[in-house]
């Protein structure tokens, strides 16, 4: 079992930045793909970026540019860096991870989330 733990959302203005951590509970080394994504109230939970164990990482086109996600294995955690921000951003954020079992199965793992405002 995996447990995902995010942390750093808050309110922030327009153009600003906010960087949110997610720790997982064991080394990210045995998980095959992490990422985030966000819920805004009435919408769908949208996925928003991920990265792979080799580091390959992947964008929304709607934050591609602005976000960077990123991980620090001695801390066995993945960040997400988010820049130039737009009201749109904001929503609750959720950490991800995927373990891969097979060619197509996988055992998917969500943090509790953290909630980022974007004040215009």
């Amino acid at each position: 079992q995996v447990q995902l733990v995010e942390s750093g959302g808050g309110l922030v203005q327009a153009g600003g930045s906010l960087r949110l951590s997610c720790a997982a509970s064991g080394s990210i080394n045995s998980i095959d793909i992490m990422g985030w994504y966000r819920q805004a109230p009435g919408k769908q939970r949208v996925w928003v970026a991920t990265i792979t164990k080799s580091g390959i990482t992947n964008y929304a086109d709607s934050v591609k540019g602005r976000f960077t996600i990123s991980r620090d294995n001695a801390k066995n955690t993945v960040y997400l860096q988010m820049n130039s921000l737009k009201p749109d951003d904001g929503a609750s954020y959720y950490c991800k991870a995927v373990v891969l079992s097979g060619p197509s199965r996988s055992w998917n793992y969500w943090g509790q989330g953290t909630q980022v405002t974007v004040s215009s």
